[in-house]
């Protein structure tokens, strides 16, 4: 029995093995369902039909200003961490390669950090600002692993020291900032979808579509690339423009993101190792990357929530939590195969 189907539209031809298309109609009917839950849940309960009534135009300003910004965040923003961090371990080939533990997010903050405390703090600052310090603090990575040559591990530890450096550069801006922007600053630093509208979402939703389309057209050249470097070379894969590309749409993901939502922990670590676990793959693949990123951020949405509704938490403290447990099993099971 034939374990892959090639699929082609126009001059598109790809083959992709039977799991994945599987596991992508199951990820894609959980995507709707937790995106019609999000769009039903609110401070009064509307039935599916009133939602389908709203989105078609009949009333329902609340689910189609309110509550569908909110869970069109959750979708596009879960999908491009769960990407960013595919990128990146596929990049380092270790899956504590993500943006988040290698200091790209603490970056991006940074970046913000400035924009809220020295600059007017407008949405165009925010997104610029979220970009260049995330690509410093990559480049900084890049050009303090090259020493002694580039390795995967060697990138995750400076990571991680990098990212403690940046930290407490971000505690000690916080702490210089005027009280009233602390507080903002600290309150955003948390990671939330609270009070995203659709003004909001323009912009980064065009640069995230921008990136993925750049993403898709290098896909066939990442896989390559994540069965090793030799094989890559001798199939004609140009590494070194390669990870270059994959670390500037890598940034520019996570910087997105973080302009808009704040630094959401743990998505682009977990996602990529559980979509792969439920590929059953070899490396990482990027689309259930995407699909478990995007599924991850709509639950951790829709559980922060309902967890002490009223009030609504910041979804990065329930990705935390997640990621968390997570980060236990992952260092857990690297200890026992060990």
């Amino acid at each position: 029995m034939t374990r892959a189907v090639v699929v082609r539209a126009g001059r598109f031809t790809a083959r992709v093995e039977r799991r994945v298309l599987v596991l992508t109609g199951c990820m894609v009917v959980l995507i709707l369902g937790l995106g019609l839950l999000g769009l039903c849940y609110g401070a009064s309960w509307a039935s599916p039909a009133k939602v389908l009534s709203a989105l078609t135009g009949n009333g329902g300003v609340v689910i189609r200003e309110w509550r569908a910004p909110r869970v069109a965040a959750g979708l596009v923003f879960g999908a491009a961490l769960g990407l960013a961090g595919a990128v990146f371990q596929n990049l380092t080939r270790n899956p504590m390669g993500s943006p988040d533990v290698i200091g790209l997010d603490a970056g991006a903050y940074t970046g913000a950090l400035i924009a809220i405390t020295v600059l007017a703090g407008t949405p165009g600052q925010l997104a610029l600002s979220s970009v260049l310090g995330g690509a410093v603090a990559a480049a900084a990575v890049y050009l303090l692993s090259l020493g002694g040559g580039l390795s995967g591990l060697r990138l995750v530890v400076i990571g991680i020291a990098v990212n403690a450096v940046l930290t407490a550069l971000n505690s000690w801006i916080v702490l210089r900032a005027e009280l009233e922007v602390a507080i903002a600053a600290v309150g955003w630093s948390a990671g939330s979808l609270n009070g995203v509208g659709w003004e909001d979402l323009g912009i980064p939703f065009t640069v995230v579509v921008v990136l993925l389309g750049w993403l898709a057209a290098r896909s066939r050249d990442v896989g390559q690339a994540g069965l090793g470097p030799e094989l890559a070379v001798t199939t004609g894969v140009r590494l070194e423009r390669l990870r270059l590309e994959l670390v500037v749409i890598g940034v520019g993901l996570t910087a997105t993101v973080t302009a808009v939502a704040g630094p959401v922990a743990f998505i682009a670590l977990a996602a990529p190792q559980i979509g792969r676990r439920l590929a059953r793959s070899a490396g990482v693949p990027l689309l259930p990357a995407a699909l478990t990123g995007a599924v991850l951020l709509q639950g951790a949405d829709l559980v922060a929530q309902v967890l002490l509704a009223p009030v609504s938490l910041p979804v990065g403290v329930v990705s935390t939590a997640i990621g968390g447990c997570y980060l236990i099993w992952l260092l857990t099971k690297e200890v026992r195969r060990s």
